[in-house]
């Protein structure tokens, strides 16, 4: 299922989504100038997340970030391919113009580096040793999901569905994400998903839903003047 669209209307432009996307956009570009070869693999141990450098159980890469828990957020601009960059950009956009419309621009950016940094904790904790570098913004959108989860529950999310023909319907939100986060938890737990941090997504999803959570309960309602 690839999701198209939503109906949940917005308030204010999306300003940080939008400077998100631009980053990310500006650091692919960036990737590609340097090819495939060498060049490329020493960008991504230099600027990727290896949880194993970061409890302790390798030496961190030369020319790495320091100190190196900075690499968290080096990685979450950093992809692999371009179906790669343009999925995750495409759900940052959909999912991620509501809840910044919803938190505000500066309490959103915080939410989304956040929800990084924990989504790629939980990901170490699935594989503390780990030397494979991790890239990609997938654990701060995940958060971004979570928090829409609970958010928007009734939001129609338009869909394309491919079952013999491709097709595209209506899903509520709930549903939708519901199970993006069951088919998480379930190549998580059945090691189903290859070079794909799937515990980085559940742990980013699941913090989305509670910081969302705690924030509708001490969230000031908005007043609008009219003259």
């Amino acid at each position: 299922m690839l999701p198209i669209r939503d109906d949940q209307p917005t308030r204010t432009f999306p300003l940080v989504t939008f400077l998100l996307i631009l980053a990310n956009a500006l650091v692919w570009l960036l990737e590609l100038s340097l090819g495939t070869g060498q060049a490329l693999d020493t960008f991504y141990y230099q600027y990727a997340f290896i949880p194993g450098v970061l409890t302790g159980a390798y030496q961190a890469p030369t020319g790495a970030v320091a100190p190196y828990f900075l690499s968290i957020f080096t990685s979450m601009f950093i992809h692999g391919s371009w179906s790669h960059i343009l999925g995750n950009m495409l759900f940052l956009w959909i999912f991620g113009n509501n809840i910044e419309d919803y938190l505000g621009h500066g309490k959103y950016l915080l939410f989304y580096l956040v929800g990084g940094v924990v989504a790629a904790l939980f990901h170490m904790l699935s594989g503390p040793s780990s030397q494979v570098p991790t890239i990609g913004a997938s654990g701060a959108i995940a958060a971004v999901m979570g928090a829409y989860f609970f958010l928007y529950p009734t939001a129609r999310i338009h869909t394309l569905v491919v079952f013999i023909f491709i097709t595209s319907v209506q899903i509520p939100a709930w549903i939708f994400l519901g199970i993006w986060f069951l088919m998480q938890l379930f190549e998580g737990t059945y090691g189903a998903a290859q070079g794909v941090a799937v515990w980085a997504h559940v742990g980013g999803f699941l913090f989305g839903v509670l910081a969302a959570w705690f924030a509708s309960r001490h969230r000031t309602p908005r007043v609008e003047y009219y003259v």
